[in-house]
């Protein structure tokens, strides 16, 4: 059976016709859906699955699950920190990210940009839903991480980028940023 990790942005709450046509695609692929806990694209897939009635999700979160529209079962990942800081909620998200993924990524949010890179460094091929314009990729490789990342604002990444250098071994990510 097929395990997929969906997350995104906590700004990307709702889901478009284009979102929902993937996320039933998986339904009728009978995959098993590994999610978040957050609100954002979390909850808004929830509650799409949950109205589907689709009962093949689980729930990632650390400690209790903030949210589990469909009271699906429950993976508690333990954090390495008690501080509920980036890298206590990217606990779980490193846990989803042994599995190929769907990402739902306003473009802006390091937590989105963090999973992707993981998937992809995984080697995991990954479906991204690029909300400033309204269209997916379908991300394999360096190449196109790079192609997705040239459609962002570079003030942005050069944030993400900063906080993502900041974070303890073993959880850091570069950016394949480029001079302009």
């Amino acid at each position: 059976m097929t395990s997929v990790f969906i997350g995104g942005s906590r700004a990307v709450s709702r889901l478009n016709a284009d979102i929902r046509e993937q996320l039933d695609r998986l339904i009728a692929r009978r995959c098993r859906i590994l999610i978040g806990d957050a609100n954002g694209a979390d909850k808004a897939v929830q509650k799409h699955f949950a109205g589907q009635g689709y009962a093949n999700v689980i729930v990632f979160c650390v400690d209790s699950c903030r949210n589990n529209v469909g009271g699906w079962p429950e993976m508690k990942i333990q954090a390495q920190t008690v501080r509920r800081d980036f890298a206590y909620y990217a606990t779980k998200d490193l846990a989803m990210a042994r599995e190929g993924g769907v990402m739902l990524w306003d473009g802006k949010s390091r937590g989105t940009l963090h999973n992707i890179l993981n998937l992809l460094g995984a080697g995991k091929k990954t479906l991204v839903y690029f909300s400033p314009d309204k269209s997916f990729s379908k991300l394999t490789n360096a190449q196109d991480i790079e192609a997705l990342l040239a459609r962002c604002d570079r003030r942005v990444l050069a944030r993400i980028q900063t906080s993502l250098s900041a974070m303890p071994p073993g959880g850091q990510n570069q950016l394949p940023l480029h001079p302009d």
